[in-house]
Parts: structure tokens; sequence; C-alpha cells
């Protein structure tokens, strides 16, 4: 797995690389300072994961994380946006810009290791609870004119199909899903990848986008 780092603080960058640098799985392709080498970056050396900081010189972390996910020449790469607490109004446009999820600067070893890995197998970084309120407050609305809200998308989904993007929405994970409804891991991850095929979404945290945006998933809903 090879990590491009965008950060503009040195001391963010070579502390991820420190903890990044001895894993036998998981390698540094590379460091950038700004938005617009961010960009270059992921072009030229194709990581898997990119940590994006929000804010930095000239070009912004938001419209960054929208160039890479835009580019279909770099659909394999995936965008984690580093956030810190003054930063939450931006993470949903984080979102909305194709990134799969956040991580806190103040993220301790074993947890950026572990992000790492969940998001190169392709999965999200959405399940703490501050996450899942954080999307809540910001989704709980369709937003007015957005063809998500208004398409009926929805009904080209099973009931169990709907069933399991609703959980996706609350922050349950692929196992949790399994357990609450009583069926196979693989199972749940067949149904979710059935569901994003069918509302176009790109990965499961657009597919939880959706699920607010549609209002499959309101703010106070919660996992059972």
């Amino acid at each position: 797995m090879r990590v491009l780092i965008a950060d503009d603080q040195p001391l963010i960058r070579a502390g991820f690389a420190a903890v990044i640098g001895p894993e036998a799985d998981i390698e540094v392709a590379g460091e950038a300072t700004t938005g617009h080498e961010a960009v270059d970056a992921a072009r030229r050396l194709e990581p898997d994961v990119v940590l994006m900081d929000i804010r930095m010189p000239g070009l912004d972390g938001i419209r960054a994380a929208g160039e890479i996910t835009g580019d279909p020449a770099l659909s394999g790469v995936r965008v984690v946006i580093l956030t810190t607490f003054d930063a939450e109004e931006n993470m949903l446009a984080g979102l909305r810009a194709g990134a799969v999820g956040f991580l806190g600067k103040d993220v301790g070893p074993r947890g950026l290791l572990d992000a790492v890995r969940i998001v190169a197998a392709g999965g999200a970084l959405l399940s703490p609870r501050a996450t899942r309120s954080l999307i809540a407050r910001y989704l709980a609305t369709p937003m007015a004119g957005s063809p998500l809200a208004s398409d009926g998308r929805l009904s080209a989904l099973t009931d169990r199909e709907r069933e399991i993007v609703a959980l996706l929405g609350q922050g349950m994970s692929t196992e949790q899903i399994a357990e609450t409804l009583f069926i196979s891991p693989f199972t749940a991850k067949t149904h979710a990848n059935r569901a994003m095929g069918k509302l176009g979404a790109r990965d499961r945290a657009h597919l939880v986008v959706i699920a607010y945006q549609t209002g499959l998933v309101r703010a106070g809903d919660s996992a059972p």
C-alpha cells in the first residue's frame, strides 16, 4: 500500500512518515505541501491512499481531493481528509469531493495504520461517533435542487438493499450489519455493492451521503 502525505506542516508529514515507514505492507510514496503538489504527485505516483490536509497554500485540500477523485486515470486513488476541530464545516465538502472519510491529525500510530489499511482495502472512515454526528448535522435535510433528493433512485433498491444502506448511513460496519440482520458479512457486502451500483455511488462514503440526502437516514437516527 502506497501513501501520499499532503500537509503544509513539516511535523505532521514527518510524524506520519515515521509511523508508516517501519511497516512491511505500507510505504510513503511521496509528500506534498500544497494542493497543487498533491494533485501532481497523485498523478505521477498513483498512490493507493492520499492523506489530504484541508488547509494548504494555493489549492485547498477539498478542491485538490475533487481533482484527484474526478480524474478517471486516478480511479484507484482514495483520499482521506485530515481534520482538526476547527475544520468541521469543511467535512461535508470533503465527502462531496469524493473523499472516503476523515482522520484527526491527533490520531495515534495504531489508528493511523488501521485507517490506511481500511481505506486501501476499500473501506470508509465513517464509523466513529463524532463522524456520524457530523454527517447527520450537515446531511439531515435533502439539499434543495439536488438530483439525489428528488430523482427517486431509492425505488430501484430492494427492501434488503434499502435496509443495508440505511444501516451504513447510521455508521454500522459490514460485520455489525450482518449480525443485526442475521446474514453473513459476504451477503451484507454483496447487497451494499449492488446498492452502490444502482445509485451510482463511488464508494461507501458516497452511499452514506446519498442515504442522508434522500432522507433514508435523518439526524438523530442511530444504529439498533
